[in-house]
């Protein structure tokens, strides 16, 4: 029961960017496009899920004074590893994401999951933590990347929802729009918790 709640709690409960708001510089700056909220996403799920094994299935054997060091090796050899790949089999994605693929080093979500859970509990928890917190931060910036596309170049995923008459709202697709959306989104996150707690 334990995995279960693992996995749903980064979906909805401790969501990296609609509750616990971390991992925003990525957020704001690779949402124009839905496409890209997927590769980032999917980038962000394969660190997570691989730093926080292999940090579970270590914790013991690191010292605790080198353990931040060690946490970051560990997740930047994941990074490097999506890198390479990203570079090799999707180059128009790896250059839309540009410099965002090697900051996942130094996002807030992978090292605060390493830190606040992956070196504290066993591999199969910190596997489904990996996925849950993998999974709720791609839906999020995807709602956010869908509604910023949508609005801003009436499209999604490349193709055209309004057809050629859609006069472009592109405010959503600037940087002001990205904190727009984001803001209403928490809001709305915010309600929904509220209506629920009641």
């Amino acid at each position: 029961m334990n995995l279960i709640r693992d996995l749903v709690n980064g979906i909805w409960k401790e969501n990296p960017i609609f509750r616990i708001v971390l991992g925003m510089c990525s957020t704001l700056a690779i949402t124009t496009q839905a496409q890209n909220a997927i590769g980032m996403g999917a980038a962000v799920t394969f660190v997570l899920i691989c730093s926080n094994v292999l940090i579970s299935s270590t914790r013991k054997l690191i010292p605790k004074k080198v353990r931040l060091a060690a946490f970051i090796v560990i997740i930047a050899t994941f990074v490097t590893i999506v890198d390479l790949v990203m570079a090799a089999f999707f180059f128009k994605l790896h250059r839309a994401l540009g410099i965002f693929i090697p900051l996942i080093v130094v996002n807030c979500i992978i090292l605060g999951r390493a830190e606040a859970f992956a070196s504290k509990n066993p591999v199969l928890n910190s596997l489904m933590d990996g996925i849950g917190m993998g999974v709720g931060y791609t839906l999020a910036i995807l709602i956010v990347g869908g509604i910023r596309e949508l609005l801003g170049s009436g499209s999604l995923f490349g193709l055209s929802v309004f057809g050629p008459g859609y006069i472009p709202f592109l405010v959503a697709i600037l940087p002001p729009g990205a904190f727009i959306a984001l803001g209403l989104l928490l809001g709305l996150m915010n309600k929904i918790n509220q209506r629920l707690a009641l």
